[in-house]
């Protein structure tokens, strides 16, 4: 564990599920700008794995399937009513994430809010139900909070 922690490469990599990962792939790249590193699909044409870039960070991406053993341990928000978990995305400018993400259709769950810390944020929700937090605060490892 001890080379994991001074690696200088990203080592986490949130994961969402979705119920058609294909068409959440295109949205995500016009909404938010992230770009296809590698798609995966199966016979059946569902996405089985994606990786989608936004600068030097991914995210992994699926379509939901209770027949594997990941699977059956994760589900898309509509599935469950709710979102479980957010993914944080730090921008050198939320008002343009934030223009750019509600022309694509994004659900404004908190409208551009000035933060005490220092931090502009918005939040929003995918049309899927993943919601997504965009900020300035880019917290760096080693630095002083």
């Amino acid at each position: 564990m001890t080379e994991l922690a001074t690696t200088r490469i990203p080592i986490l990599y949130p994961t969402l599920t979705y119920r058609d990962a294909a068409r959440m792939i295109d949205w995500l790249e016009r909404a938010f700008g992230f770009r296809k590193h590698v798609v995966y699909q199966g016979d059946d044409g569902k996405v089985m794995h994606a990786e989608l870039s936004l600068g030097e960070s991914l995210v992994m991406l699926g379509d939901a399937k209770d027949t594997t053993a990941f699977g059956k341990l994760v589900r898309p928000p509509g599935d469950v009513g709710t979102s479980t978990q957010s993914v944080y995305i730090a921008v050198p400018d939320a008002d343009a994430v934030f223009a750019t993400a509600r022309a694509a259709g994004a659900e404004i769950v908190m409208g551009l809010t000035d933060q005490p810390y220092g931090s502009r944020d918005f939040i929003c929700k995918d049309p899927e139900g993943h919601v997504w937090c965009f900020g300035t605060y880019a917290p760096r490892v080693g630095a002083a909070a």
